[in-house]
């Protein structure tokens, strides 16, 4: 019996010596594997067989900013560390997770830079002009590559998991860029491809309005955006698309052109719905008296609108009762209009009019008399005596002529 306890207590000191040999070689610089047992004033405590334990500053926790050590580590957790210092008469023992996983960061995100991986990263912290990431060593994400669209306030975004690539790399001042917006843009140009891979020309969707420009509207089909040109939103003639439709407006729309070299996607809004046309088939008849408007005006005429996307001409022999030179000298544009319609053909989109058939022809001027001939002269009437005439004036002035002289002696 005392044999035994001989050779179990030379056992005990052969580990305890062989413990004591091994503790007694750790210096500065070491790589150590221990246990963390105790999170304390913001500080981790780790077993690592030694004959005290050692312990890891938040500071040499991650290569993040962390506010709490329960942030980085937990109770249980295996940890590898590098001795930062190391006093036995304090029985001080100051390690750091930080510098091994700096160490194995900067290999690991070389690699992932090369092959173009992508990987998952939870954001450690919300800084000026982006995000961090603990990849081993500091990530930044700058704020235009976390999403494809603009984001305003990343106040939210602390511990969310995102899905990056290494965009660049400096290992001598430290910096990795990352990036969310690169994966992102990749997944949704392999959408894009596959969707319009099975657009078909003409096919009718729905699709919701996502942001309006002057030039037309994009509206999202199912994950990519197809671009509806202002002119065909709708039948009637739009200024701006923010006049017709709205942002998240759901909308039904038709295939017009698919470019997949190009990207592009062409559909229309107004396409999808019945034509002003097929609408005005049953409005009008041969005979009826619209109301229109005035929208072009052209030397042999002018067309007047008479229903939204429907205009009619009016020849310019049918514009006035009156001959006119050019329609400028009657009509202006935006003028309204009353017209009869004198042929309608849906089928052809032609619609004859008429203004003058409208009002009332001006009567006509009775048909002038012959004028009255003038009354002729008498004739004068001669007698035996050659020196007097009946004519008055001539008797006149005979009269005066013969006594002039003996009326001017009397006076």
């Amino acid at each position: 019996m005392s044999e035994e306890i001989n050779v179990q207590e030379t056992a005990a000191e052969e580990v305890s010596q062989d413990q004591m040999d091994n503790l007694m070689s750790l210096k500065k610089g070491d790589s150590v594997k221990g246990t963390i047992v105790k999170i304390e004033d913001n500080q981790a405590y780790v077993s690592l067989g030694y004959k005290y334990d050692g312990v890891i500053p938040i500071r040499e926790l991650s290569n993040v900013q962390v506010e709490n050590a329960a942030d980085a580590v937990e109770v249980g957790q295996e940890v590898e560390l590098k001795v930062v210092s190391i006093d036995d008469n304090k029985e001080s023992l100051v390690l750091s997770k930080r510098l091994i996983d700096g160490e194995k960061g900067w290999e690991e995100i070389q690699q992932r830079f090369e092959s173009g991986e992508v990987f998952e990263v939870v954001v450690a912290d919300v800084v000026k002009g982006g995000l961090v990431a603990d990849v081993g060593v500091r990530g930044f994400i700058p704020a235009s590559m976390v999403e494809r669209h603009f984001v305003e306030d990343f106040s939210d975004y602390k511990g969310r998991t995102l899905r990056v690539k290494v965009k660049e790399i400096d290992t001598e001042n430290k910096k990795v860029i990352l990036s969310q917006k690169e994966v992102l843009d990749a997944e949704f140009e392999q959408n894009k491809q596959e969707i319009m891979g099975s657009l078909e020309i003409g096919q009718e969707l729905e699709g919701t309005v996502q942001r309006l420009t002057p030039f037309g509207a994009f509206v999202d089909i199912g994950g990519v955006d197809g671009l509806v040109h202002v002119s065909e939103i709708s039948w009637q003639h739009v200024a701006h698309p923010k006049d017709v439709v709205s942002e998240g407006d759901q909308v039904k729309v038709k295939v017009l052109k698919v470019d997949p070299a190009a990207g592009k996607i062409s559909l229309s809004i107004k396409a999808a719905q019945p034509g002003p046309w097929d609408t005005a088939a049953g409005q009008f008849n041969v005979g009826d008296i619209v109301t229109g408007v005035v929208r072009r005006i052209v030397t042999f005429g002018a067309f007047v609108e008479i229903a939204p996307g429907v205009e009619g001409l009016v020849h310019i022999s049918q514009i006035a009762h009156r001959h006119i030179a050019t329609p400028h000298e009657v009509l202006k544009e935006g003028q309204e209009v009353k017209a009869k319609i004198l042929d309608f053909n849906a089928g052809e989109k032609r619609v004859s009019l008429s203004i003058k058939e409208t009002e009332e022809a001006p009567e006509q001027p009775a048909a002038s008399s012959r004028p009255e001939r003038a009354p002729r002269s008498p004739k004068m009437e001669e007698i035996n005596n050659p020196n007097v005439s009946l004519n008055s004036s001539s008797m006149s002035y005979s009269l005066g002529e013969r006594f002039g002289d003996k009326l001017s002696k009397l006076k």
